[in-house]
Parts: structure tokens; C-alpha cells; sequence
């Protein structure tokens, strides 16, 4: 463990003016992730900020829709009954994303600012252009089973783990934000970058942006998320996917779908929202809007059934969400239809 300060702020303010003059400062909430990457000995902060004491705990109305604190925990944003009645996907994405003890201590706030679960990042033996700039891409002839088949490049092969960040760019979230330049708000499509030749940047925030809060905006249809991992709690995912629907009588008039578990940031897929507009859901119209999905998908060495799986995953998670097949639970886990009807470990 390398030596670090540590300070507890209790302003937005006074959390930014800390860390945005050191470039070795980082804000800390559950640290559910970061401590993990500290005894590793992937991340050396020199200063962590404390922000669980600011005013950012709570879940409100906004324009009809709902404002999520940064600071609420993954626990209670799940189990919010405005979360769990009219966006079940962010429910659902959260009671799949870690153990009970952990989902008590994670802030919605950090949950999508985890780093990638990629084995060679999180070992400093290993060549990782993300850990270490220049260094190279061990993945890329490795095993790389668990990595990306979309936005990839020849510097980082990763892909992002948040479960939850992922229900959120279905549902066209917007993150607000609080820096030393100012406020501002930034649609979560956006927030996560893709590796390029800089893959050590895994969002577009600048250092010392705080995250305040997450807004999710007025929606009247219907959402669903769904996980394939390799055992039944407690796993990232191998792929994921997130459906958004908005009906128009017996018809789709709008479909938000986003994938997980195969790029550097929750990966939209405009293809297959658009071939869903303005049609009747059926199998039919599913398996093509699945194919679609993964088109353009450009598996390694090891990682290619990946796509027959997401494809797959994907015509469920349309198959419930539009009613033509019963809600099942998510994929690979225990299913607990206790917790508001849906689904959790």
C-alpha cells in the first residue's frame, strides 16, 4: 500500500477544490472498487477525497422524472419503489451487479466510473496500455475471452463492468456534474469514451468533476435488463443488455437498446432501434433486430461466442419486454420475484 492523504469534505465545493489542483487526488464514496485497485497496486492516489457526507443521498421528482443523488447507495436506488415501478431496468441492472454487502456500500455516483475488470489491467506484471501508457496490449494475444467486440483498437481490447451504466444509456440518461470550470450536464451515451490510442481515459470527465447526480427523464414504457455471466452471483458480465420500449397501441414506437460486456462503454445500437421503430413485436422481428445488433462485431482469438450469446440474450430481453414471453428474471442469476416483482440476487 503506497501512502496517501486522506480529507472528508462536506460541500461539492469544497470535495472540487481539493481534488482539482492534485493530479495524484481522487474522490472516494463506497470504494467498493477503487480500494480493490489500491491493493492491487494498479491505483496510487496521493489524496482521497471523502464525499459521502455531501448532500447528494437523496431520490427526487424532476420534470417528471427522477433525480438520483450520486451519494444514494446501489441498495436503495434498487429498491426505490419510482425506481422499481417505472424503470425496472436500472433495478433489475443493480440487484445483478454485486452482493448485498457490496451493493449497500456502492454509490450510484461510482458505479459507472468502475474501471474494467480485464485481468491484465488489474496485473501490474502484465503489458497494459490503460494501467501504463506504451506499454502494450497483453489481451490482444492472450486469453481474451471476457473482452470487447465492438470500438476496440489495437491499444486496449477492455471492455467497461458496470451493470448499471448500461441500463442507463437505454434509458438516454443525463449526468450532472460539478468542476473546477463549473456545472454541467452530460447525456450518458456520452459520458464513457472509447480506447482510441488513449485508453488510460475511460470518460470524458475532466480531473476534479464530481458527479451529482443522475437524472433519468419522463418515461411511460417499458424497460428490462438482462445478464449472462459464468456463475450465479457475484460476476460481471460476459454479456449484458438493456431493452427500452415505448408503445404505440400493438406497436413499437420507439426502442432504446444497449449492450454490455462487449466495448469500452455501454454500446448502443442504432441499427436495431431503428429496424424495431414502427413494427408489431414478434420472434421474427426479434431475431432480425438481434442479427442487426451484431452485424458489426469483431470477436479475438477467444471470445467469439460472445455473439451467438448476446444475440441470443438480446431476443429474450425483447421477448419479455414487449409481454410476448413471461418475465423470467435475469439471465444467469437467481431469480427473487419478492423484490417489486422483479428480479435480484
Amino acid at each position: 500500500m503506497h501512502p496517501f492523504t486522506y480529507q472528508r469534505a462536506t460541500t461539492p465545493a469544497q470535495a472540487v477544490a481539493a481534488v482539482a489542483p492534485a493530479p495524484g487526488a481522487a474522490f472516494i464514496a463506497g470504494g467498493t472498487s477503487q480500494l480493490d485497485l489500491m491493493k492491487e497496486d494498479v491505483a496510487r492516489p496521493n489524496l482521497l477525497v471523502d464525499v459521502t457526507q455531501l448532500p447528494l443521498n437523496t431520490i427526487s421528482a424532476l420534470n417528471g422524472g427522477l433525480r438520483l443523488g450520486a451519494g444514494v447507495s446501489n441498495t436503495a436506488a434498487a429498491l426505490h419503489p419510482e425506481v422499481l415501478a417505472r424503470y425496472p431496468a436500472v433495478s433489475e441492472a443493480l440487484l445483478a451487479g454485486a452482493s448485498t454487502q457490496i451493493r449497500n456500500m456502492a454509490s450510484l455516483g461510482g458505479n459507472p466510473l468502475q474501471r474494467t475488470r480485464c485481468p491484465y489491467f488489474r496485473d501490474p506484471a502484465q503489458a497494459c496500455n490503460k494501467r501504463e501508457p506504451g506499454t502494450g496490449c497483453a489481451a490482444l494475444q492472450g486469453i481474451n475471452k471476457v473482452h470487447a467486440l465492438f470500438g476496440a483498437s489495437a491499444a486496449c481490447v477492455a471492455t467497461h463492468p458496470s451493470d448499471l451504466a448500461v441500463a442507463l444509456a437505454a434509458l438516454d440518461a443525463q449526468v450532472q456534474v460539478t468542476g473546477p470550470s463549473g456545472s454541467r450536464t452530460i447525456a450518458f451515451p456520452d459520458l464513457h469514451r472509447l480506447p482510441g490510442d488513449t485508453p488510460q481515459h475511460d470518460t470524458t470527465l475532466a480531473h476534479g468533476e464530481l458527479i451529482t447526480s443522475i437524472d433519468l427523464s419522463d418515461f411511460n414504457g417499458r424497460s428490462h435488463y438482462l445478464k449472462v455471466r459464468e456463475r450465479a452471483s457475484y460476476a460481471f458480465a460476459l454479456v449484458s443488455c438493456a431493452v427500452a420500449l415505448e408503445m404505440d397501441g400493438k406497436k413499437i414506437r420507439r426502442a432504446r437498446v444497449a449492450l454490455g460486456g462487449v466495448a469500452h462503454k455501454p454500446w448502443r445500437v442504432p441499427a436495431t432501434e431503428a429496424l424495431l421503430a414502427g413494427k408489431k413485436p414478434s420472434e421474427k422481428l426479434f431475431q432480425a433486430a438481434a442479427k442487426a445488433a451484431f452485424a458489426d462485431a469483431q470477436p479475438l482469438e477467444h471470445n467469439a461466442y460472445k455473439i451467438p450469446m448476446g444475440r441470443n440474450l438480446l431476443v429474450r430481453a425483447l421477448l419479455e419486454t414487449s409481454g410476448l414471453q413471461p418475465l423470467q428474471g435475469p439471465a444467469g442469476t437467481a431469480f427473487a420475484a419478492s423484490v417489486g416483482g422483479m428480479g435480484g440476487e
